[in-house]
């Protein structure tokens, strides 16, 4: 098993690679919206006390989109070989109909499997994470 670490996408935010290879299949770690080098993330708004007031969906989707489009190109895979999606949503009620549109968009004729939930919370102030299988 081989792993990669990206030197393009946002740093992990804990002591694990971005992607590890088995046999012929590549599996990601969980990816969210935040930008390699800058502080914060990409349509996020926090108050003094670092709470999250408001956010860009939409902004976020196509930045962990760019984010695992990324890693899989790092690790010698690419878009077009996701085979699985897990989605991590904070707020499935306010924000699953965007993330279906925004999905389709990037997704297009590919349709991989796909399992979305809700969670209380992610490790940082985002409102998405995507874990990902591809193959190489």
């Amino acid at each position: 098993m081989s792993e990669t670490l990206s030197h393009r996408a946002p740093e992990p935010v804990g002591p694990y690679s971005h992607a590890r290879r088995a046999g012929g299949l590549l599996f990601l770690a969980g990816i969210g919206p935040r930008v390699r080098g800058v502080e914060g993330v990409p349509g996020v708004t926090l108050s003094a006390t670092g709470e999250v007031v408001a956010y860009d969906f939409e902004r976020q989707c196509r930045q962990v989109f760019e984010n695992i489009r990324l890693v899989l190109e790092d690790a010698g895979s690419s878009w077009d070989r996701i085979v699985d999606v897990t989605a991590f949503l904070t707020d499935m009620k306010r924000d699953f109909a965007d993330f279906n549109r925004c999905y389709a968009e990037a997704f297009g004729h590919n349709t991989p499997t796909r399992t979305t939930v809700e969670v209380t919370r992610l490790p940082t102030p985002i409102a998405i994470e995507l874990k990902v299988i591809a193959t190489i």
